[in-house]
């Protein structure tokens, strides 16, 4: 029987053969080498659009929750738990990720404490905290439609304790004053322009931070061809006093695709593995334990951390 973690990574490589592949919706050189995705990207975005008339808003089903998940039908990143397995929803078990149960159990747990979350993307973390224990979770997501999909999973979830906030966490963070017990910034870092910056206001705001994200490591990637694309110069970057080299990463026609989950920018910068470590530090949170590597990931090599600042 598979591992949890083999069961993430299965689900990730589906998700990458059914979007014909990250490699080819992000980069125009991997796109020209796969001339069937090519041509039928220009032929979508060519084709004219039948007009929407209003009454096309209504349904005549009964209600049920598949009517509510198929509001995104197409979109939807995480598949659901038990009792609510049977639906036709995403590939990924986000509302059971042993990377979060992991750390949240080597930070010493969560119960009883305000979490702030960032990219909650359909609250499956938001789901798995409020299970582990956390009296509260503010959430903060971005994607318009990422957020109303939150929306959708707290009123099918009876889900409590939870603000879900409509908004760039970023512009949260920077002004903020308030201190949470806990970060949770999964699949984030690796989509930010200037990752140091995202360390460095988590440091703010928490003591102790969880951290899932692809890295840049170049002789990873060029051990997978698909991800021959992300073979870049570098570039530097800083913030508050911490340099690092920084490797661009273009989102390319993936920008077009209804299930995207990036950022509000066209492209982002991957860090080492070594730096993101390095920034922890740099910011204070120094006790830093690393679990669930994954060098073989089908979109780059990532790891899990779980950061905090000595007592």
């Amino acid at each position: 029987m598979p591992t949890p973690l083999q069961m993430l990574s299965n689900a990730l490589r589906k998700a990458a053969d059914t979007l014909a592949g990250d490699a080819a919706s992000t980069h125009p050189v991997a796109a020209s080498a796969v001339p069937e995705a090519a041509a039928a990207a220009t032929e979508a975005e060519s084709a004219p659009s039948a007009p929407v008339r209003m009454i096309d808003h209504y349904t005549k089903r009964a209600p049920d929750a598949q009517n509510t998940i198929d509001l995104f039908s197409g979109e939807w990143s995480s598949s659901f738990p038990e009792p609510f397995k049977q639906l036709d929803a995403g590939y990924a078990p986000l509302f059971e990720d042993p990377r979060i149960e992991w750390a949240t159990s080597t930070l010493g747990g969560c119960e009883g404490q305000r979490v702030l979350e960032l990219g909650p993307l359909e609250s499956g973390h938001t789901w798995l905290l409020r299970r582990l224990g956390a009296s509260s979770v503010t959430a903060i997501e971005s994607n318009s439609r990422a957020y109303l999909r939150c929306l959708v999973v707290k009123e099918l979830m009876q889900l409590q304790g939870t603000q879900t906030l409509y908004g760039d966490f970023l512009e949260y963070l920077r002004p903020c004053t308030e201190h949470f017990d806990l970060c949770l910034a999964s699949g984030v870092l690796y989509h930010m322009v200037n990752p140091a910056e995202l360390i460095g206001l988590i440091a703010k705001v928490s003591d102790r931070a969880i951290i899932w994200t692809h890295y840049y490591d170049q002789a990873l990637l060029e051990q997978e061809p698909t991800n021959h694309y992300r073979l870049t110069e570098p570039t530097t970057g800083s913030y508050e006093g911490f340099k690092s080299p920084l490797y661009r990463q273009n989102y390319g026609h993936s920008l077009a695709n209804p299930a995207f989950c990036g950022s509000s920018n066209e492209f982002s910068n991957w860090m080492t593995r070594a730096d993101i470590l390095n920034c922890l530090r740099h910011f204070g949170l120094t006790e830093i334990e690393i679990g669930w590597e994954e060098p073989g990931h089908p979109h780059g090599p990532a790891f899990t951390v779980a950061a905090a600042r000595p007592a």
